[in-house]
């Protein structure tokens, strides 16, 4: 091995995406400590990142994302189901809808009633707010000094400002803090966006740190394995250009590839459940059976709408003389269409009276597509789309061979329970009362999905399972908890071996209520105060 092969560093981070970028940034501020933080992806120049509306752009771009498939799934009508996930800095913080929720206090108020110590609401909340610079000003909820950038959407789109009005007088209330005191009611969503632009990880929390001497980022680095002796972790192989190379970690490895490289990284070091890894020729580390199982997502089910108005995006990207407008008017001012999040506005309600918390969300798009990757419908059209934010199936990853290039196995299980297709079926009839009253139903000129026959619960089901598909929230992998599918502790370390941390949103016990970004950068933040040992100080 040439001098050439070998890096040495205090800490290894494996994965520059929502956590990763976090916990190398964090790591780094110390500098005394030597950070390597690897990222199987390239840099984030692609511009369509950087400008809201190009998430379609990127959402099946290989050169930004794994563009990982399921294997056909019974729930999902036996579909292979689309996941992307990032493969750039940033990771699916660079190319994500923007949308920023943390999920409800309930959320991890339970992980701790898991038995997790430190992850309540109460101890997590101080992470959020260190994360975060809140434009609106800081509170007892929000933070103005952390690198995340959390922002206002610059525009209120007549068919949002409708779905607002809808839902009021439906009953639900005005909520202009869905991560405030009460997840409860309809209103505008936050982004992570700054002055119009995105502002990913890579954006907020990497770029300023790689000014440091003491961080080293390194791209088009795919991590192969994990190196041990015995059963404490002292670095990784990777392969960058062609060549393999060691790093080795003085003091801990951290792995942060998300809720499917983290297992599929694990399994391939000889950490996982024995018998799949004996199958595949993978030497056994340490058998540890809960490695890429209890995998929960959010599935959603799309309604779509022919628009009365020619008012919707679809219709600015059918005129040149349009689009043209809108560039220059995001040039200008960094408004208008092109500074659109996924989907401006949402409601968050309760499908049964006796719930304590909404468990299930309605999102609004002022647009539409068969799917993101095909463009926007050549007519005027608008989207609601309706998601259980608790579901109770659970999935799993595994290895489909030994080899690091090739893609994991997932096996997602959606609407496996009675729970979560009786609710995702109530969900598709609250979004029908919503356009149902006369502010949203003035705009509509019919219904293309489902379509007007589609009314039984049992065929409102079928659609679900023929139509939907994931919110992008794959999480718990890699569970955090004492009990036998628990992968890591509460402090993140994994179970039976040492110095290896994992910080992402695999160690989810359970899936948040919302949109996972915001609670897996939380995450990072956390896991670098655990790392470096001032969680106690946090907490005081």
């Amino acid at each position: 091995m040439t001098t050439q092969d070998l890096i040495e560093a205090d800490f290894v981070v494996i994965g520059a995406g929502s956590a990763g970028c976090a916990v190398a940034a964090r790591l780094s501020e110390d500098p005394a400590t030597r950070v390597l933080l690897l990222e199987a992806g390239g840099e984030d120049r692609n511009r369509w990142i950087h400008i809201p509306l190009g998430f379609g752009k990127t959402f099946a771009d290989p050169s930004v994302n794994w563009c990982y498939e399921t294997e056909p799934d019974p729930g999902a009508s036996n579909r292979r189901v689309f996941w992307p996930r990032g493969k750039v800095l940033g990771g699916s913080s660079s190319i994500n809808g923007m949308v920023y929720i943390r999920g409800q206090a309930e959320d991890f108020d339970h992980w701790r009633q898991l038995g997790n110590s430190g992850w309540s609401f109460d101890d997590v909340l101080p992470y959020f707010k260190r994360a975060e610079h809140q434009t609106r000003g800081a509170d007892a909820f929000h933070g103005t000094d952390g690198p995340l950038c959390v922002s206002d959407v610059p525009d209120r789109h007549p068919i949002c400002e409708a779905f607002i009005k809808s839902a009021m007088e439906l009953g639900f209330r005005r909520n202009d803090d869905f991560n405030g005191a009460s997840q409860d009611g309809v209103g505008y969503h936050q982004t992570t966006t700054r002055k119009g632009r995105r502002c990913s990880t890579a954006v907020g929390y990497l770029r300023p740190a790689m000014q440091r001497p003491n961080l080293r980022v390194m791209t088009q680095a795919l991590t192969e394995k994990i190196v041990f002796e015995g059963h404490r972790a002292i670095g990784v192989t990777f392969r960058q250009n062609g060549r393999i190379i060691t790093a080795r970690a003085g003091r801990e490895v951290i792995l942060c590839g998300g809720a499917v490289n983290s297992p599929q990284l694990l399994m391939l070091s000889g950490i996982g459940p024995r018998e799949h890894l004996t199958e595949l020729g993978v030497p056994v580390l340490h058998d540890l059976p809960g490695v890429g199982q209890s995998l929960q997502d959010h599935y959603s089910a799309p309604i779509k709408l022919k628009c009365l108005k020619p008012i919707t995006v679809n219709d600015v990207m059918q005129s040149n003389t349009r689009k043209l407008k809108i560039g220059l008017q995001y040039m200008m001012f960094r408004n208008g269409p092109l500074a659109m999040a996924s989907s401006p506005a949402a409601l968050f309600a309760r499908t049964r009276p006796e719930l304590a918390s909404p468990d299930i969300k309605c999102s609004i798009s002022p647009f539409s597509a068969d799917r993101p990757q095909d463009g926007l419908h050549p007519w005027s059209g608008f989207t609601l789309i309706a998601y259980q934010l608790r579901p109770e199936s659970r999935g799993q990853i595994k290895l489909k061979t030994a080899e690091p290039v090739d893609a994991p196995a997932v096996h997602p299980n959606y609407l496996a329970t009675e729970t979560d297709q009786r609710t995702i079926v109530a969900g598709l009839k609250l979004c029908r009362q919503l356009l149902a009253n006369p502010h949203l139903h003035t705009l509509i000129e019919s219904e293309v999905l489902p379509g007007s026959a589609v009314q039984e619960d049992e065929q409102l089901l079928d659609f679900a399972r023929r139509r939907g598909g994931t919110v992008y929230h794959p999480t718990s992998t890699c569970k955090m908890g004492s009990d036998p599918m628990a992968v890591v502790d509460a402090e993140l370390r994994v179970h039976g071996v040492g110095a290896l941390r994992v910080a992402d949103a695999s160690i989810m016990p359970t899936v948040v209520s919302g949109n996972t970004n915001a609670a897996t950068i939380m995450i990072g933040e956390k896991a670098a105060d655990l790392v470096r040992g001032e969680a106690a100080r946090m907490a005081a």
